[in-house]
């Protein structure tokens, strides 16, 4: 039967892109379904403040009219000023095992992206950073973070076919969570707090946390700018994130590092994991999916590392085991046993030399391609 592509144009029709995943992966017992709700803000342009700066188009691939495959094309006008580069992105992708859906995908997506002048097509990425990015190509029998994206392994094969070819890799790493905090990191904390004159904010309590909120997001935009596909997020979504991202999180997790003038310099975000959870309740808080999210933030034995950065001027000088030592204790009396990294470029070894002095174990990658059009 021939592939049909139809453009998503209701909420309702959205609402089907976004829940596609789940019944693709419905017997896979590694797939982890992102919050439906939080999909559906992701891809409203009336919510996500990314667009902004973003413009987009979703589509369906229908065969029998039962939709096989799904796709998003993206062009993120701030990142594409900041490259200098004609650049759209594909997104959100997501197709049964059969090469004629995927084509009939790309090419509608390829189509698009040259009526807007572009010049190169690249992806999977999302709206911004905080979007799931690339094709899983390592890692198959791994459960992923709830903010990371598992897909077949034939998808990177597809792609090829299609003429893309690797532009870069994200790759995760689990680490063994040690018995105690090991002693290198206390004597290299009390070196680097001496010698750089740094300490660990005092924070007790949500409210003080929203004091460094704006440091950290200025650190975050300055020292993730030259990472592939950033682009600096913009007042609203600065604003959008300290409304709805650090009101969930868990202090004892978080650790913000601060100079002799009070500026944050660096700062560690963690969470005890949600994969499991998503997967119990299968991407749904209500009527009753909170719970297993309720019980995995409080009960656990896996901690993800959600952002961490740190200024230029720090880095590998240390900072790391200040950060470690402010939140390693909870880590380690709270029972956990491993820390899952979420994707990092495979280049970046900034912050892959943070976990060197830990049991580290490299076990999955996820890839980005390119195809010039």
């Amino acid at each position: 039967m021939q592939i049909e592509i139809k453009e998503v144009v209701s909420r309702r029709q959205l609402r089907r892109f976004a829940a596609f995943p789940n019944k693709l992966y419905k017997h896979n017992a590694y797939y982890v379904p992102q919050l439906l709700s939080g999909e559906m803000n992701v891809l409203s342009a009336k919510k996500n403040p990314a667009f902004e700066f973003c413009e987009a188009k979703y589509w369906f691939a229908c065969e029998d009219n039962k939709v096989v495959g799904r796709v998003a094309g993206i062009i993120n006008h701030s990142y594409n000023k900041k490259t200098g580069k004609e650049y759209a992105r594909f997104g959100w992708l997501d197709f049964i095992e059969k090469e004629e859906v995927l084509h009939a995908l790309i090419q509608t997506v390829e189509e698009w992206a040259r009526s807007k002048n572009a010049k190169i097509l690249h992806g999977p990425l999302g709206f911004s950073d905080f979007d799931a990015s690339g094709v899983l190509v390592e890692g198959f029998n791994e459960i992923p973070t709830a903010y990371g994206k598992y897909n077949f392994p034939y998808y990177d094969e597809f792609l090829g076919k299609e003429g893309f070819t690797k532009e870069t890799d994200w790759v995760e790493y689990n680490i063994k969570v040690p018995d105690a905090t090991p002693e290198k990191y206390l004597t290299m904390a009390s070196i680097v707090e001496k010698r750089y004159n740094l300490r660990c904010a005092p924070v007790s309590g949500k409210k003080d946390l929203l004091t460094y909120a704006d440091g950290i997001f200025h650190l975050l935009n300055k020292a993730y700018m030259n990472l592939h596909g950033f682009s600096e997020l913009s007042p609203r979504q600065l604003e959008d994130l300290k409304n709805h991202f650090l009101p969930m999180l868990q202090l004892e997790y978080v650790s913000v590092v601060l100079d002799a003038k009070d500026k944050v310099v660096a700062f560690a975000i963690c969470l005890p994991s949600l994969s499991k959870a998503l997967q119990k309740n299968h991407g749904k808080m209500y009527p009753f999916g909170f719970i297993p999210i309720l019980r995995a933030l409080h009960k656990n034995d896996t901690l993800d590392t959600l952002l961490i950065a740190i200024d230029e001027e720090y880095r590998d000088k240390g900072v790391m085991s200040l950060m470690f030592r402010n939140i390693g204790d909870s880590i380690i009396q709270n029972g956990f046993t491993n820390i899952e990294t979420t994707r990092e470029l495979e280049d970046n070894r900034n912050v892959q030399n943070l976990w060197n002095k830990l049991e580290i174990r490299q076990h999955k990658r996820a890839r980005c391609y390119k195809k010039d059009l």
